[in-house]
């Protein structure tokens, strides 16, 4: 029988991938609040480690500060990252096996291109919840309102920068994959290990595509980008504002969701294999 784009294993590891990283965006969160902060504001207010800027944020503006805008980006997150998996595991599913480190890089940036068209909007209206560009509550709300008031271009605006960032996935699943191929042929790969490359292959892809987030960043909250400009004429470095804090929130993020993502997959196989077996 002929490979296809739908089957059951491919929306196993679809859901998988999608409530892995729900767990791991909703225990680090904090995290991505502070870099968004570092990224997007233009004043140099915000100094000193990622731990004293978090309690600097939280003692001046609340603790729920660092929760502002949670829950949309848990709905933009299991949406965005369900289309990544199912995508990525589908076009994997229709080449040979086994397949190498360059075929899984092209299979990221294919399934990271899908996912920006389809779910650019959300992105762009939860980045603006965070940081209190707009009333609405909920992220149907804020939709609508960036719909009506900006039309298509400010539904998708950010949306170059976010498709020259499919790399950064298709970095992460390339150096991912090729590390789970070498343990498993070991036989020393398991869903702890799973956590340590999972962190290792998001610090790469981080640190290498950072400054296009910065700017994506900037483009999605609506900000001018001639602060930023000026600022790069006299320190380059400027593009790597707030790397920290991004490292610490998509590494952790990173390797939980892919631990999360491993035990659920290899759960859920197994119990449909068990059934499998029992109707033979």
């Amino acid at each position: 029988m002929a490979p296809s784009l739908f089957s059951y294993e491919t929306l196993v590891h679809a859901v998988a991938g999608a409530t892995g990283s729900i767990v791991g965006m909703a225990v680090f969160y904090p995290l991505d609040t502070l870099r968004s902060r570092l990224q997007v504001e233009d004043s140099n207010k915000l100094h000193g480690s990622s731990w004293e800027l978090l309690m600097k944020l939280a003692n001046e503006e609340g603790l729920e500060s660092l929760y502002r805008g949670l829950s949309p980006v848990l709905q933009s997150l299991s949406v965005s990252n369900f289309v990544y998996f199912y995508s990525f595991h589908a076009l994997r599913k229709l080449s040979p096996k086994p397949t190498s480190a360059l075929q899984d890089l092209m299979f990221g940036i294919i399934a990271g291109s899908i996912n920006v068209i389809l779910t650019s909007p959300l992105w762009v209206v939860n980045t603006r919840m965070k940081l209190e560009k707009t009333n609405c509550n909920t992220l149907f709300e804020g939709l609508i309102e960036l719909a009506k008031n900006e039309g298509a271009k400010g539904l998708w605006s950010g949306t170059v920068p976010s498709l020259l960032l499919v790399s950064n996935p298709a970095i992460q699943f390339m150096v991912y994959e090729s590390l789970k191929r070498k343990l498993v042929t070991k036989g020393s790969f398991d869903t702890y290990t799973a956590f340590m490359i999972g962190a290792a292959a998001k610090a790469v892809a981080t640190t290498l595509t950072y400054p296009l987030q910065l700017i994506q960043s900037r483009l999605r909250a609506g900000t001018s980008m001639k602060p930023l400009l000026k600022d790069i004429k006299y320190n380059p470095l400027v593009l790597f504002r707030g790397l920290e804090a991004k490292l610490l929130q998509t590494v952790m993020t990173a390797a939980l969701m892919f631990l999360t993502y491993e035990k659920l997959v290899l759960l859920v196989l197994s119990i449909m294999k068990g059934r499998y077996h029992k109707r033979q």
